[in-house]
């Protein structure tokens, strides 16, 4: 427990006003028990309270305790009876629960305080994510433009088919890496249930073997998939398989074609 946060709390204060629950005053009590500098504090306050009464009514001398229930009592009655009860006897009471007003004020404005850091720190925390997230966005960015501009890239442009004209791709095939980047960007969202598979082809006679699918293609920002080729291909194309891909391409549905250049 860091006992000068506890302190600065203001809770202290409230304790003393004898306005917190019982559960609050007796895990204060056991504090002050237990740390020596909380029940210091403790009587500190007190004595605060008795010497501006004193100050304010220097006919008075009431232990803090009898003061205290004093308030509780009788404060009620300051204005109704001013002979037997003189306003000035009382003006140290009235005092002490304005103090005491004022304490639990204090406190919630710190609890308050307290809550608006936490909302800062969080705020500052996600901000933090999402810069670092910008960076490694950008720098995955960077790294894919220089692969693709490779100068032993292949680029083969897949042209829309039957079952969907508009749509199109690009494949960037780096032969030395056996490697495939497949700009999917000119593809529609595919349908739940379904994902997009891309194979590699021989054309005579037509051979396609599979070369992984494009999951993750409605949350991928920038709609580009690296896969794996080892083929010696001389086509790709993509077409929509139900979830989980085929063993072999639905011609159907196939969305793009592009031929190898023999150049």
């Amino acid at each position: 427990m860091n006992v000068k946060e506890y302190i600065a709390s203001g809770i202290l204060e409230l304790y003393v006003a004898g306005v917190l629950s019982e559960k609050e005053n007796l895990e204060i009590a056991n504090y002050a028990k237990e740390y020596p500098e909380i029940q210091k504090e403790i009587e500190a306050i007190e004595a605060s309270i008795l010497e501006l009464s004193k100050k304010v009514s220097p006919g008075l001398n009431y232990s803090f305790k009898s003061l205290m229930e004093r308030i509780n009592k009788d404060i009620k009655v300051i204005a109704l009876d001013t002979k037997r009860n003189p306003i000035m006897s009382y003006v140290g009471w009235a005092a002490a629960v304005v103090l005491a007003v004022g304490m639990f004020w204090m406190y919630q404005q710190n609890q308050e305080l307290k809550s608006d850091i936490q909302l800062v720190e969080q705020q500052n925390d996600t901000l933090e994510q999402q810069i670092a997230d910008t960076d490694s966005s950008l720098e995955k960015t960077k790294e894919l433009l220089n692969t693709i501009r490779d100068k032993n890239i292949s680029v083969i442009p897949l042209g829309g088919q039957e079952v969907s004209p508009t749509s199109y791709a690009k494949a960037y095939w780096n032969k030395e890496d056996q490697k495939v980047f497949i700009d999917a960007k000119g593809l529609p969202e595919p349908p739940d249930g379904f994902v997009y598979q891309v194979w590699s082809l021989k054309l005579s006679p037509l051979t396609p073997t599979s070369m992984g699918l494009l999951e993750d293609f409605s949350t991928d920002e920038n709609k580009v998939f690296a896969l794996n080729n080892s083929n010696d291909s001389e086509a790709f194309g993509i077409t929509l398989e139900p979830a989980g891909g085929s063993e072999s391409p639905t011609l159907e549905q196939l969305y793009t074609l592009g031929v190898v250049s023999a150049s």
